[in-house]
């Protein structure tokens, strides 16, 4: 079977793309014009041969469809015409109500359930997340992800893994570098904790790396569960202890690299992949490319170098 093709807007969110200086500078360009945004993120997209998106955080998410296209179908429509299709939303931290620090279950499902119908009507059916972020090593009182944690989220997971069902989209929870689902352990942990019906996978190729984890093993003992995972590469695992807090990104960065260039074993990673039910779907993830079209195509061609 031959896949298509995706990545997560975020790929486009290099300034030097857009003729500007800054990160900031195009967030409020983008904001103030967002049909602009995606006209040229869906010309650019249509050019490099890649035909599905991962909508994410600011300026690439849904509020930002929603204001540049006026409905979800609208927005399909005009992706379509391009032979363009969303693949998947990702919650982002900070854009939704948290899991670890809301009470408030209610507002937490409601608001994926916004999402998911969105992505339904968008004609997509799988919404991404995140377990909330670990706390630096050292901090007092320390924060433990132990068998109680875990638990509780969970609960989380099914309450809306059942939610967005209900849309047809389903619930794949991604393995973030420093979140609380990101070494191996975590993972299986979690799996173990939660439905297969209800909960999803979204294994991160580098995170699990960057977490001193094998990619490989995890998509190999996790595979029949895996909904969708994002193909990215790792220059080493993190091997200090970073600060956790609103720079945490950007400090991961440096152990980041293109496909292909990395410590990721791609056959294997390809062979795993290809055994599960996200097989059709091929997503490259790439930070902030400067120029968009060339990483894509250079990540699509190790893509499929390692299929072959």
């Amino acid at each position: 079977m031959t896949p298509r093709f995706a990545t997560d807007v975020v790929t486009f969110y290099h300034p030097d793309f857009w003729g500007l200086d800054s990160a900031d500078a195009l967030r409020e360009w983008a904001l103030d014009h967002p049909e602009d945004f995606w006209t040229r993120v869906m010309d650019t997209l249509a050019e490099a041969g890649v035909t599905g998106i991962e909508l994410t955080f600011a300026p690439g998410g849904i509020d930002s469809a929603l204001q540049a296209f006026g409905s979800a179908d609208s927005f399909r429509r005009e992706l379509a015409a391009r032979g363009l299709s969303v693949v998947s939303a990702f919650i982002a931290d900070g854009e939704a109500p948290d899991w670890r620090h809301s009470h408030d279950l209610p507002a937490i499902v409601a608001d994926a359930e916004r999402r998911a119908a969105f992505l339904a009507e968008a004609g997509a059916e799988l919404l991404v997340t995140g377990l909330p972020m670990r706390t630096t090593f050292g901090t007092r009182p320390p924060f433990f992800v132990d068998a109680a944690y875990m638990t509780r989220m969970a609960d989380i997971a099914h309450a809306v893994g059942e939610a967005v069902s209900r849309h047809g989209v389903k619930l794949a929870l991604h393995t973030e570098s420093h979140s609380t689902l990101w070494y191996e352990r975590d993972i299986d942990l979690f799996m173990a904790l939660t439905d297969p019906r209800y909960v999803w996978l979204c294994p991160d190729s580098c995170h699990i790396a960057l977490g001193g984890g094998d990619p490989v093993a995890v998509a190999r003992r996790h595979g029949p569960r895996i909904a969708l995972a994002h193909w990215k590469d790792a220059v080493r695992p993190i091997d200090v202890h970073l600060t956790i807090d609103e720079t945490i990104f950007a400090r991961q960065q440096p152990y980041m690299t293109a496909p292909g260039t990395g410590i990721v074993d791609w056959r294997g990673w390809a062979d795993a992949m290809s055994r599960t039910p996200g097989a059709g779907t091929v997503l490259i993830e790439l930070d902030e490319a400067a120029d968009p079209v060339a990483a894509l195509r250079a990540g699509t061609q190790v893509a499929m170098a390692a299929r072959e």
